[in-house]
């Protein structure tokens, strides 16, 4: 898939995905590696920009198989700040298709 156009959604599926719960970072990218191709690099940028901006907040939780896991957490912007994007996404994807299906 295009770089670009990963890189334009990444930071919505980040934060929809934070939607349905706190995960760490290792658990977010096996999560939308599943359907998107990325490095865990790339995440890991991400989650500090919504860090710096607070749209998540970050706790360490001690783990069984080695060192304190950093989970990260939305917070009250970060909610509206996913809806905002998602409703942007939506209407985004929806003239796109409108002008793919005129193309055909």
């Amino acid at each position: 898939m295009n770089a670009q156009l990963k890189k334009g959604v990444l930071e919505l599926c980040v934060l929809t995905k934070l939607c349905d719960g706190d995960r760490y970072g290792y658990e977010l990218t096996e999560s939308i590696s599943q359907e998107i191709s990325i490095a865990t690099g790339t995440l890991y940028l991400v989650l500090k920009r919504l860090k710096d901006e607070s749209y998540v907040d970050t706790y360490l939780t001690e783990s069984s198989g080695g060192p304190a896991r950093k989970y990260y957490h939305l917070t009250e912007a970060g909610m509206e700040y996913q809806k905002k994007l998602m409703d942007e996404w939506l209407e985004f994807s929806a003239a796109v298709a409108r002008l793919l299906k005129k193309e055909n």
